[in-house]
Order: structure tokens, then sequence, then C-alpha cells
């Protein structure tokens, strides 16, 4: 065991050496972890990941708790305000249908997936994640607003469909256990203590470290470390009460990210920790969750990982961005750049966890192959796809329209966010 700490933190070591030349190959830290898990794991024996479920679950459960509070707290509602009806849109109407449609064609599709299992897919799959695009959203050619929109979407998509993945795991753990509707119904109750808690907890915190700071009795240099506590703290005491832990601290991110009044490096601290984490989850997807997938992968699940990169999320984007002024090809390139990956992983684990092996074995390699498609899809086409749009946007921008740059949300992009980040607070 030693032995395999040793070399995951040596991969790491080696990836921050050489994340910045990396950046040139369009090689994301999500994909060189997941080829490495490959390669070194099933492919060649050196890796031995057979962790326990226990440590699986613990490490899932703090990386999405860090992946919501962290994508919450730094949203700057003031600058939301001028593409506020673009993200109502998405997150509003586009969200809902492509969860829908998801769960759809997922009960249609795939053998053994109906109900609450079908339901799961759709709202696992949902969210994007902006870092598996991330040579995109630092690509200062194309334009601040869509790469805006972009990022925000996939900072609170995440969040949002929690209580629906949560509720429908709830769902299927009740018909494995023929439990009745008791289960899903104290699923619910979960969910309300969780964000009402959440939001007081994020509200008094943020007030608290903002009054603090003010008087001079809080060390700005160890608030990093405070924040990383209370992102924690969220969501084990939301369990000692009886509320859902997730929710709480998405909801606690997003209430004390309009409250707290400290600088926003004080939240890198929390991010570095969760990127940390996030590469170790990529490992684990690769050289543990794959060759098992593998193993029971179908065609169906082929088919809707294609479905699901494509007419599930695309056609509701299109639909929810009618009449919004963005023109076709715009609508497009927000609707193909909705990559799956770490929410999705962790929504994956989860179910490992939760359900039966017969439960989680329908689900399990339709959410896998997804997110490798989508790795392999959203990685390569990235740069290419970026650059042809943002010629033809620029062409058709104002002359002299500026066109500032954007921080990739999350940090798992490999060393770009930061580069382009220094001395600027996030927009998003």
């Amino acid at each position: 065991m030693d032995g395999t700490l040793s070399l995951v933190l040596l991969l790491v070591f080696l990836w921050c050496l050489c994340s910045r030349r990396m950046e040139r190959y369009e090689l994301t830290a999500p994909a060189a972890f997941v080829l490495l898990g490959l390669l070194l794991g099933e492919g060649t024996g050196v890796l031995d990941l057979a962790l326990p479920h226990e440590t699986v679950k613990t490490l899932a459960e703090i990386t999405l708790v860090w992946v919501l509070f962290t994508d919450a707290a730094r949203l700057s509602f003031r600058a939301l305000r001028p593409e506020l009806g673009l993200y109502v849109r998405l997150l509003g109407i586009g969200l809902p249908l492509c969860v829908g449609l998801g769960a759809l064609v997922a009960a249609v599709l795939l053998p053994g997936v109906s109900g609450w299992s079908a339901l799961y897919v759709g709202a696992a799959l949902a969210p994007t994640d902006a870092a598996l695009g991330a040579t995109m959203m630092v690509n200062p050619v194309v334009p601040a607003k869509i790469r805006r929109v972009i990022n925000v979407e996939s900072g609170l998509n995440d969040g949002i469909v929690t209580p629906l993945v949560v509720l429908a795991l709830a769902g299927v753990a009740a018909a494995e256990h023929h439990a009745g509707p008791d289960a899903t119904g104290h699923a619910l109750v979960e969910l309300a203590v969780g964000t009402a808690y959440g939001a007081v907890l994020g509200l008094a915190a943020g007030w608290l470290l903002r009054t603090t700071l003010r008087n001079g009795w809080a060390a700005e240099d160890f608030a990093g470390a405070g924040v990383l506590a209370l992102s924690l703290l969220g969501y084990t005491s939301a369990l000692a009460i009886g509320g859902n832990g997730f929710i709480a601290a998405f909801v606690a991110g997003l209430a004390f990210g309009t409250t707290h009044g400290a600088p926003p490096r004080v939240l890198l601290y929390v991010e570095q920790s969760g990127a940390l984490l996030s590469v170790l989850v990529w490992l684990v997807f690769g050289a543990v969750l794959l060759p098992d997938v593998f193993a029971h992968m179908t065609w169906q699940a082929v088919v809707y990982a294609v479905l699901s990169l494509t007419v599930i999320r695309m056609v509701p984007v299109a639909l929810c961005l009618a009449g919004s002024g963005l023109d076709a090809r715009t609508v497009g390139f927000i609707g193909w750049f909705g990559p799956r990956g770490l929410a999705s992983i962790i929504f994956g684990l989860l179910a490992v966890e939760e359900l039966t092996p017969e439960g989680a074995r329908p689900v399990l390699p339709v959410i896998a192959c997804t997110v490798l498609l989508s790795v392999l899809a959203h990685g390569l086409t990235s740069a290419p796809l970026a650059n042809r749009y943002g010629r033809t946007a620029k062409e058709l921008a104002p002359a002299g329209a500026p066109l500032p740059e954007l921080p990739v949300r999350g940090m798992a992009a490999g060393g770009l966010r930061h580069r382009r980040r220094r001395g600027r607070p996030s927009p998003s």
C-alpha cells in the first residue's frame, strides 16, 4: 500500500512539473490521469488501487463537497447580471429538459433501466464540467460572454441536479429492498433540512469572516484553511442533524459567497485541495472503475453515450436559447461544449456505494462510457472548434470590441486557469 501511495503522489508531482508543457498538446489533467490509471492499473498492474469501498466513498464525498462549495462560493451575483437571462434559460429550462430527455431515452434504450434508475441516469449525466474544455475556456479568441455562460452553467448545474440524484438513488434503493415510499419521503426531508441549514450556516459564516477580517481579528493567511474546514463542516453537521450534506455544502457555498467579503485568494486553498482530490478521482476512474465497467459494456450504453453528448444535451440547449438573440452557430457551440466529467463520476461512485451490484450494474456502464467519450471528444475538439468559432465571432463583432480573459471553472485543467487568472478576480 505504501508503494502505491508513493506512486500516486509521484504522478501528481510529475504532472505539476509538466502541466504547462502539456497545454501545447491539448492534454488536460482529467485526460492524463484517466490514461495513467488505465495504463498503470489494468494495463500493466503497476498501480494497485484495490481500495476499500469505504475509502472510495469518502474520497468521492469529500471531493463532491469541495466542488459544490467552491463552485457556488466564488460566484459573483453582480457579475451574473449582464447574462442573467441566459443563465435562467440554461439552468431553469435547459437543465430540466436535459434531465427529462436523458431519463426518457434511458428508459427506452437501456435494458434493466426504468423509473428511478432512468431518472438517476438522466440527472447524473446532466451536469457539465468546463475543465474538460479547458483550452477553449482560456482561448481569448472566443468571446468572453460565451466563455462566461459556459463557465457559470458548469459551476451551478452539478449543485442543482444533486437533489435529483439523491432522490433517484433513494428510490432505486427502496425498490431494491421493497421499502416502499418512505425512503424517498425521507430523502425529501433530508434535502429540505440540508437546504435550510446550509443557508443559515453560509450566511452566518460569511458575516463572521467579513466582520473579523475587517476588525483585524482574523489572519488572512489562515482564512483559507478556515473556509476549507467550513465546507466540510457544512456537510458533516448537516448529516448530524438529519439533513443532506451535499445540498447543505452547495447552499452554504452560495450563501457564503454573497456575504464573506474576503479576497478571492481565500477560496484558493479550498480549490487547490479539491484539485488534488479531483485528479485522484480521475485516477481511480481509469484504474478501477473503467476496467470493471468494460466487462459489462453493451452497445446500448455506447449509443446512449453518443446521444447524451449530442441530442440529449444539444436539443434542450437549442430549445431554451430560442429567442435569446444568439445566432445558431453560438447556440450549437454552447450545446456542444457540455462535457461530462467529475460530477458524473462521483455520482457513479456514490451509486456503487448506495446500491447493490445488481442495482448499479445497469447504470454504471453508461455513465462511465459517456464520461470517457466526453474526455476524448471534447479534449480533441476543444482547440480547433474554439479557434474556428472564435474567428467567426471576431469577424462579426464590432471593430475594437474587447475580448477579455476568463478563468476556467475548477482547477483540473492542469495549470491553465491560474496562468490566465493571476491578479484578476473571477468574473463568474
